[in-house]
């Protein structure tokens, strides 16, 4: 690049997502200089309180998006990044067998070019050299995390062509493309066999036997990035959650300095790159710095 900040754009579903999946990451780069900004594709409207130490929120939808939005800004603060809403409506998680239809008029049946052209306008004015999001499994199979894939891949495919989603501002080509890796079973194997080893209860030994038996595929990790310095940013991000996160619960149940010693890195994919590289890769950046694009 010729003196150009390098900007890194992470797209997730709900607010928490981004401080549950890459946060350290995003505060790491935002640290040494980048410039970040998260996109949120919903409100988080219909999300439970998962906290029981966190009181009921009354009002409805209205009111959870109002408390959410607040929490919102307290993680981006924690992180150092900036935020931005799409404004699309949480879908809600359905349950049951057969599952029930989703609400009407929420984000993953919003007709998919409706659904992109927010964010490919977000895209055009930002202009990110990376983006981040789920795979096309969403992770899980929540319907907002796979709407979220279908919208950035969407996005990261279009908001270079001025053909497509005209008058959404000057087209933008990002350079390369990354899945989130945050709930790897990998990762929870070898801290799983850690905390074993140090004699201690792991919080992981139900998780782990309940993906298994679900089968839940391992993708390809192509990038390791080391982030251990920003757990605690991290930390902070995911308790600002309060209605989510339990601050005595799952996310706070590995010791942090077996988690350093152990799993000092945040993981992702390379699902597409527009500059040459060479895998595995140690930064989001690789084959953009020092003069390798404009």
């Amino acid at each position: 690049m010729t003196g150009e900040r390098l900007r890194l754009m992470a797209v997730h579903a709900h607010p928490d997502d981004e401080s549950s999946k890459g946060a350290a990451t995003t505060a790491k780069y935002a640290a040494e200089g980048v410039d970040v900004l998260v996109v949120s594709c919903t409100g988080g409207e219909r999300g439970d309180v998962l906290n029981p130490q966190h009181p009921a929120v009354e009002g409805g939808l209205d009111g959870m998006r109002e408390y959410r939005k607040h929490e919102m800004a307290a993680a981006a603060l924690a992180l150092g990044v900036q935020h931005r809403w799409l404004g699309f409506v949480d879908s809600g998680l359905p349950e049951g067998d057969p599952l029930p239809p989703l609400p009407e008029g929420c984000f993953a049946l919003v007709p998919l070019e409706e659904a992109s052209a927010p964010l490919v306008e977000l895209v055009r004015e930002f202009r990110p050299h990376v983006i981040t999001t789920y795979d096309p499994s969403g992770g899980y199979p929540h319907p907002d995390h796979i709407m979220c894939h279908r919208v950035s891949a969407e996005a990261f495919d279009a908001a270079g062509d001025p053909e497509r989603y005209p008058g959404l501002g000057e087209p933008w080509t990002p350079s390369k493309l990354y899945y989130n890796h945050g709930f790897s079973l990998a990762r929870m194997r070898a801290v799983h066999d850690a905390i074993v080893a140090a004699g201690r209860e792991s919080p992981f030994g139900d998780w782990l036997d309940s993906r298994q038996a679900r089968e839940v595929p391992e993708r390809e990790v192509t990038t390791h990035i080391e982030c251990s310095a920003y757990f605690a940013q991290r930390d902070d991000a995911l308790r600002a959650h309060a209605t989510q996160i339990d601050p005595d619960g799952f996310f706070f149940a590995v010791p942090r300095e077996l988690e350093v010693a152990q799993w000092p890195t945040e993981e992702y994919e390379l699902a597409s790159s527009r500059v040459p590289v060479t895998l595995p890769e140690d930064d989001l950046f690789a084959g953009l710095r020092g003069g390798d694009t404009a």
